[in-house]
């Protein structure tokens, strides 16, 4: 008898701990504290922001289990080589220049970049039925109250230092005026339309006299910019960058479209908050 409530006990005990760990229910999905503090990190993010996509990601679960829709590991590592190559990276580099940016592995890589197609499917087959072509009222329209986003720098003038040993390189970073022979510079001005839009997203967050985080070189070592100065550049003109716009207003119809359909679904869903992570 004491064997037995001892077992009913530990059962009892650990129904307990899997149920403490449990954060949020989405229908029948469970998303735990330890997923929402993960999200945070990985994304920098609010725990509610955290909570509401994850909420956001299980909804899509559901939906694209209905709908059939699946994704290939050819078509995840297509996704992946292609990241890669547009930032001049081998495949290998680009694995450690994700883990030392958001501390993600190769598999929980691989892990977010399916989640991102099965996404992309189940949001083509949402919104694009309900899309149309914007008439050129709408493109002029659009351009002129957005003007501000379509603006970038024409160059950036910047000293990149290269070394093998990424601790030798951080060091430089922190302690700009650290000397080692084993950190090599090189002055160059980069224009803005030349590189890959995630370098330029880079150097574009990073101020004038600071150094960019410590990222891959593509040849087996590590490299950091420091930016000199930024070019300015000229009003494009809107006939210079149409489709720039185009394609802004069908992303904004695309997130209007989404965001409507998903709203509806988490009001018509079984959604239980138990507890947030303590900030």
């Amino acid at each position: 008898m004491i064997k037995l409530i001892l077992a009913l006990f530990a059962v009892v005990s650990l129904q307990a701990k899997v149920y403490d760990g449990v954060a949020i229910v989405v229908e029948d999905k469970a998303i735990t504290l330890l997923d929402i503090k993960k999200e945070m990190q990985t994304d920098h993010i609010s725990a509610k922001k955290a909570a509401d996509l994850l909420i956001r990601k299980k909804l899509e679960n559901i939906e694209i289990k209905q709908r059939g829709i699946t994704v290939t590991s050819s078509e995840i590592y297509a996704d992946i080589k292609e990241m890669a190559e547009r930032n001049h990276m081998s495949v290998s580099d680009f694995y450690d220049a994700v883990r030392e940016a958001n501390g993600l592995n190769s598999e929980e890589l691989k892990a977010k970049i399916k989640q991102k197609l099965l996404s992309q499917k189940l949001y083509n087959a949402i919104a694009m039925s309900s899309m149309s072509e914007p008439t050129e009222s709408e493109i002029k329209d659009y351009y002129e109250l957005h003007k501000n986003s379509f603006e970038h720098p024409a160059s950036f003038d910047v000293v990149i230092y290269d070394a093998k040993n990424r601790e030798l390189l951080k060091e430089k970073v922190d302690n700009p005026m650290f000397y080692s022979p084993q950190i090599a510079s090189s002055e160059q001005r980069l224009p803005y339309d030349r590189i890959s839009p995630e370098l330029a997203s880079l150097l574009s967050k990073t101020a004038v006299g600071h150094f960019t985080p410590v990222i891959p070189n593509g040849k087996g070592g590590v490299m950091s910019f420091y930016i000199k100065s930024v070019e300015s550049a000229e009003d494009a003109g809107l006939e210079n960058i149409k489709t720039q716009v185009v394609n802004a207003i069908m992303a904004d119809k695309r997130e209007s479209i989404l965001s409507d359909y998903f709203a509806r679904l988490r009001d018509n869903a079984d959604i239980n908050i138990i507890r947030m992570p303590q900030s």
